[in-house]
């Protein structure tokens, strides 16, 4: 069930009905859980299973490592967590990859993202930073509630638990901007993402020998639609669990206007580069143990980064090329003297625009079905094309110019601090126009790109 189709907005306006009526609350949370494994059982009700099971051990590991004094015994617990966890990740996620499988292996949707969430819920009680959920059933929600659980954000249990031990239902302004949130998010999905930009991008990466204008516009194009895909869903995900009273945390910081990598990271999917930072890289020893070290550890985040999006070498490629982007970085911090000059504007901007073209470079690797396109796509890039240019796919740069532009006028506020100072009649034309859009716009019925992570 995909929020940008009508049976989905069949199912929401009866779950929030029901979540709005005068319920117990224990009865409205039982809702929102069955709720939420439904939503999950429209892609495959068989893995509902996998995600009960992995529910149940995780909560009843937390459970004993809390009650436990025994460091081996807790050592142990968490062990168990991070084998079934990780255990189920690696087999239907790269099981085919590392051909440990004789057939295919259908992967369930969502694994990467609520794996996460589980591990980070031990990790936490383990190491003393978070505690269990008083209630199996407020654990539950946290792990299923629908709006994150199949593309995020990675929610952590104390960002969530304590919003699910309350009463909650969402005040007259809160259902008001989730539902200017969910339009949002639709729009950037609808009518950016798929009707502007899918179709260039889909024209070069099908091409058999592109040109240089034309991969070039092809991939600022896929970083354009990649961004209002992923980004679209997140704030369709923020909106509706807004409008049931409850708080994600932002997943997208305007990251096209990033200056340098480091801040890129710090703006693109930070549930899933916190994460990482947290549970990967400061666990490796993070930035406490040298440069080469640093470095190190920051190429093997980057690594696995790059494999959790999927089972395939150029995913790999995408991560490392990073890795070697943030090493760079700091290499180039070493060595370069801090003058005044690099915080001027322009220069600041232009340093944003280098930032972008290289994060281009590595998206070629993401969008590649393999590495002889990926190859093909480069060398067409750097001068080596032979085909010919479409106009269309060059008149694809232009929703991205402007989605550039957009995230660095606001790089430094927040979409709400821009929507407080702008007056309600703009406001009004300007949702207005989004859905109106959304309603008309001739947009083909495509799944969101990271339900296949």
């Amino acid at each position: 069930m995909q929020f940008n189709t009508y049976l989905f907005a069949a199912f929401f306006a009866v779950v929030l009905a029901v979540h709005s009526a005068p319920l117990p609350w224990t009865l409205r949370k039982v809702v929102l859980l069955v709720a939420s494994y439904v939503f999950y059982a429209a892609w495959d009700p068989p893995f509902v299973a996998l995600l009960l099971g992995s529910t149940i051990v995780d909560w009843l590991v937390a459970k004993r490592m809390a009650a436990s004094a025994d460091q081996r015994r807790r050592k142990a617990l968490l062990a168990t967590s991070l084998v079934f966890n990780l255990g189920l990740l690696a087999y239907f996620k790269y099981a085919g990859f590392l051909q440990l499988a004789s057939g295919p292996i259908v992967v369930p949707i969502g694994i990467s993202f609520y794996t996460f969430m589980t591990l980070s819920y031990t990790i936490d009680v383990y190491l003393g930073r978070g505690r269990p959920a008083r209630s199996f059933l407020d654990y539950a929600l946290y792990v299923t509630f629908f709006p994150h659980l199949v593309a995020g954000p990675i929610v952590r249990a104390n960002e969530l638990v304590p919003q699910f031990e309350q009463p909650r239902r969402a005040t007259a302004p809160m259902m008001a901007w989730g539902l200017a949130l969910l339009v949002l998010g639709l729009f950037q999905k609808i009518v950016v993402a798929d009707g502007l930009l899918a179709p260039a991008v889909d024209a070069v990466y099908g091409a058999t020998a592109p040109s240089a204008a034309g991969a070039w516009a092809g991939t600022i194009a896929f970083a354009g639609q990649i961004f209002c895909d992923f980004s679209g869903y997140s704030t369709c995900a923020i909106g509706v669990a807004l409008c049931l009273g409850f708080s994600l945390p932002d997943n997208f910081r305007f990251p096209y206007a990033a200056v340098g990598f480091s801040d890129f990271w710090r703006r693109w999917h930070v549930s899933l580069s916190s994460w990482l930072r947290d549970y990967l890289y400061i666990p490796l020893g993070g930035n406490r143990r040298g440069r080469i070290r640093t470095h190190a550890n920051l190429l093997v985040t980057m690594l696995v980064g790059g494999l959790w999006h999927g089972a395939s070498w150029t995913f790999v490629v995408w991560g490392g090329l990073h890795g070697v982007y943030l090493v760079g970085e700091r290499v180039l911090v070493y060595v370069i003297p801090a003058w005044p000059v690099w915080r001027a504007p322009l220069v600041r901007f232009a340093l944003a625009l280098v930032t972008f073209a290289l994060v281009c470079v590595a998206w070629v690797f993401f969008r590649a079905e393999s590495f002889a396109q990926a190859f093909a796509i480069c060398r067409a890039m750097f001068g080596l094309g032979t085909g010919a240019t479409n106009g269309f796919t060059l008149f694809a740069i232009v929703p991205v110019a402007i989605l550039v532009v957009v995230h660095w006028a606001m790089r430094d506020t927040t979409l709400e601090a821009v929507v407080e100072r702008t007056s309600w009649p703009v406001r009004a034309a300007v949702l207005s126009a989004m859905l109106l859009s959304i309603l008309m716009f001739p947009g083909v019925d495509r799944a969101f790109i990271y339900f296949q992570f």
